[in-house]
């Protein structure tokens, strides 16, 4: 058998009529940048999570670059952040001069752990920055008490989790500013790359509409330092109409993890995915944890089973952070999670016969 990992050529057969429709439409009338469909877009996003202003932008890292900046996040500040995710989240942090700032992650959730980042806020402390990773807020209560203590403003990154939920309010309207991705292997994924930051607050909305167009606050009068970060038009299009079936991938996502779980429980040489009870996961990964990663990996490979790690490396690791001065062994679990950390086909198309076949192969690979 063999196995696709995020199945992108099903999503696209089953909406195939309408997406394409929708691109030629934006191609038919030319308006391939700020076209109507990306003003749709927005009120769509808008309606579903509840935020008050949802503006798209050029992709998820754009995202990020765009809420630290509207929050003027300059050179010498800092921000706290966990070393377990994607480069994307420290980058832009030190792209605009200012300062990562590592704290280790809850071992259950794989999400910052609330409870040391109280120790890490210094004088230049400016912001958070929460990932909810593999498609599960973060515990934003803990975080948000933190941050109205010490008077810092809290990002975001829902690269991985745009659906999701916390106490039944989504995660793009959880922070001051919330973001997130819409690459292609995203559970929301358009046909390029994409964006999105949502918040409830019109100024920072309105600043970063203008940072968006490169600071303008009318053609060619700029009010800021801005970047080209708009979304295009075709990518909007696709967007609006894979939005309309999203909470029904949303379920089908939910309904693989749950067979994922119901087949590899009670297994003491695997460490299955934690969801708390208050939050509902996108689900952009369902990964589990192992030891003799490589050995498991290539013997699933030979089985026609694609896997990933997401990720190897923890960030204060990394060669290009290795001015901020961590070493091994700041940041134990983190570490000691990469080591382990493996993901499983996901995507809302994986069949009863698929799961069976891969957790049958993944039991038989640890023994």
């Amino acid at each position: 058998m063999k196995i696709d990992f995020a199945n992108l050529q099903y999503q696209h057969n089953l909406y195939k009529e309408e997406i394409e429709e929708a691109i030629l439409k934006v191609a038919r009338n030319c308006n391939f940048i700020m076209g109507d469909e990306v003003q749709v877009l927005e009120k769509n996003l808008e309606e579903f999570t509840g935020a008050a202003y949802a503006i798209s932008c050029s992709n998820g890292t754009d995202a990020l670059l765009l809420a630290m900046m509207a929050l003027d996040i300059k050179p010498g500040d800092e921000v706290i952040t966990t070393p377990f995710t994607f480069i994307a989240t420290a980058e832009t942090i030190a792209f605009l001069g200012a300062e990562p700032v590592f704290v280790d992650i809850d071992e259950k959730t794989y999400n910052i752990d609330p409870y040391k980042i109280e120790q890490a806020i210094t004088p230049k402390t400016k912001a958070i920055i929460p990932v909810s990773l593999y498609g599960q807020p973060t515990d934003i209560d803990a975080i948000k008490a933190i941050a109205d203590k010490h008077n810092l403003k809290v990002i975001i990154d829902g690269a991985q989790s745009f659906g999701s939920t916390y106490k039944e309010k989504t995660d793009g309207n959880l922070g001051d500013i919330s973001t997130t991705s819409f690459f292609p292997a995203k559970p929301l994924g358009c046909y390029g790359d994409g964006g999105a930051v949502f918040t409830n607050d019109e100024a920072l909305a309105n600043k970063m509409k203008s940072l968006r167009l490169h600071g303008q606050s009318k053609r060619y009068h700029h009010k800021y330092i801005g970047m080209g970060g708009r979304l295009d038009t075709i990518q909007a299009a696709v967007l609006n109409v894979k939005l309309k079936y999203y909470k029904k991938d949303l379920a089908l996502r939910q309904e693989v993890a749950s067979k994922y779980t119901k087949a590899l429980e009670n297994r003491l040489d695997l460490i299955l995915p934690y969801i708390d009870e208050k939050i509902t996961s996108a689900w952009a990964q369902y990964s589990v944890r192992v030891k003799n990663r490589d050995e498991i990996q290539e013997k699933l490979k030979q089985a026609g089973i694609p896997t990933a790690v997401h990720y190897p490396m923890p960030l204060h690791l990394q060669e290009c952070f290795e001015y901020l001065g961590y070493k091994k062994g700041d940041f134990p679990i983190s570490e000691t999670v990469s080591e382990e950390i493996m993901s499983l086909p996901m995507n809302p198309y994986v069949t009863d016969e698929e799961i069976e076949y891969i957790t049958n192969e993944v039991v038989n690979c640890i023994h």
